[in-house]
């Protein structure tokens, strides 16, 4: 009898301020690129803009003590209401182990007893069909819910990150969350992420309103 495997954690990952992704054309095979344009050659006092590049990493938002208020107890909402399907999915899961634990020593005994393991199996299958749709029903209220719940607070961090850095000076704002297996050297002060929770917690303090479910 097979048996659909869980996680048994229930893990919410958020990804803010995340580098726009430009897609790039590509030239089919055997085509001939038009000529370009002559250009003019640029001057060579022509002055180039300043420029002013931070790092911070989003996955400190979420940190439980140290991170964004409103976001981290949005995730705390969150994780609270989804609980009790969890819980369900995982006592399932729990009998349906239980389930084959009891097949396989049956099936070892001196003398089997057919009716008791087709019982077993046949329970087994019924709970695996209601372990899927219950799994299917969870993801899909999980996101949609995420998307209630946690994504206005994303999008208000995200505007709040854009104004942070603007009265700064700064003029790119990169996710070393992201970005960290590329950057081999960093000054710390171009790591702004702790600057940026204290600012937001500073102008948003306590606790946000949740979406309540429909």
């Amino acid at each position: 009898m097979r048996f659909v495997r869980m996680g048994a954690a229930f893990a919410i990952v958020a990804a803010l301020a995340a580098l726009p992704a430009y897609a790039q054309g590509t030239r089919p095979a055997g085509a001939t690129p038009p000529p370009r344009p002559a250009t003019t050659p640029a001057p060579a006092s022509l002055a180039v803009p300043d420029s002013k590049i931070a790092l911070v990493d989003t996955e400190a938002f979420g940190d439980e003590k140290a991170g964004i208020v409103r976001f981290v107890n949005a995730l705390r909402s969150l994780s609270n209401e989804v609980k009790p399907k969890q819980d369900e999915m995982l006592a399932i899961q729990a009998r349906m182990q239980q389930l084959q634990k009891d097949i396989d020593t049956l099936s070892k005994a001196a003398v089997a007893d057919p009716k008791s393991i087709q019982a077993k199996q046949e329970e087994g299958a019924r709970l695996e069909r209601d372990l899927k749709y219950k799994k299917e029903d969870y993801d899909a209220m999980t996101q949609k819910r995420y998307r209630d719940v946690v994504g206005p607070i994303s999008a208000d961090i995200g505007k709040e990150l854009d104004v942070f850095a603007s009265q700064r000076g700064i003029t790119m704002v990169l996710d070393v969350s992201k970005l960290l297996p590329v950057i081999l050297s960093a000054k710390n002060e171009t790591d702004i992420t702790m600057a940026f929770i204290a600012y937001y917690n500073a102008k948003n303090p306590g606790t946000a309103a949740v979406a309540p479910p429909k």
